[in-house]
């Protein structure tokens, strides 16, 4: 699905010169669930960015899913984008005065399904992250977890090959970010790609893959068994929440 191959990213200010990403070659096959993990500054985020098709290499390949995207134009990108890859942020980036059903609609407005399309596979989400009874809520009715739950639904609305996380759970509390873990888990098992960019062992103790990166280079690749703590934590059901929670 994801071949990288001796990517190079530098960075130009004024009369310097940073170099991010150092010959970084990576592949991830479909239906992988992978945490790339670094200390600030190691380049996760910069090849986070050039996975999720935001920025280009200077040198090297990206082929996805069999395409060189790897010096495609900004509308180019854009389109690959909107049709591959769903993003999770660590700030939820939600629309304030918008009900959660209009929130996960609104990505397949771009797509051209039509309104009713739009909020049946909206609603349909929603109950599948556990958000069935919640849907015509705004965000400051809704607890941090809950708000990150409907960014994981919209991430999700244009069925994309793959899911981008970055540090999903850094805004959340154990018990809210252990609800959104426990959802990637399930997603995963559904055969949905996920690659999540953090600095948290907890969230990668839930990948079956760890990638670390360090001053641009990637310093280890292991596969491993996925953590089995998450065992033990509830499924995502529908929240029996009244309001807003810290968190």
């Amino acid at each position: 699905m994801i071949t990288i191959e001796n990517i190079i990213k530098t960075y130009h200010m004024g009369t310097q010169s940073l170099t991010v990403l150092k010959e970084v070659s990576l592949n991830i096959d479909k239906g992988e669930y992978v945490a790339i993990i670094g200390p600030s500054g190691s380049g996760k985020s910069t090849l986070m960015n050039i996975i999720g098709c935001l920025d280009t290499p200077d040198s090297g390949v990206y082929r996805l899913n069999d395409t060189d995207v790897s010096h495609m134009s900004d509308d180019e990108l854009a389109r690959v984008r909107n049709q591959e890859i769903g993003f999770v942020f660590q700030q939820f980036n939600l629309l304030a005065r918008t009900p959660a059903i209009k929130q996960v609609a609104l990505p397949l407005m771009y797509q051209g399904l039509g309104r009713t399309e739009r909020a049946g596979r909206a609603e349909e989400l929603l109950t599948t992250v556990g958000l069935g009874d919640r849907m015509h809520h705004k965000p400051d009715e809704l607890s941090g977890g809950q708000q990150q739950r409907v960014a994981i639904a919209r991430a999700l609305a244009g069925r994309p090959s793959i899911l981008l996380a970055d540090e999903p759970t850094g805004n959340l509390d154990s018990a809210s970010g252990a609800e959104v873990l426990a959802l990637f888990d399930q997603l995963h098992e559904q055969g949905i790609t996920i690659i999540t960019v953090t600095h948290s062992p907890e969230v990668a103790e839930h990948t079956a893959r760890t990638v670390t990166i360090r001053d641009g280079v990637i310093t280890s690749d292991q596969r491993h068994t996925k953590n089995d703590n998450h065992k033990n934590q509830p499924t995502v059901e529908a929240s029996s929440e009244t309001g807003p929670e810290e968190g």
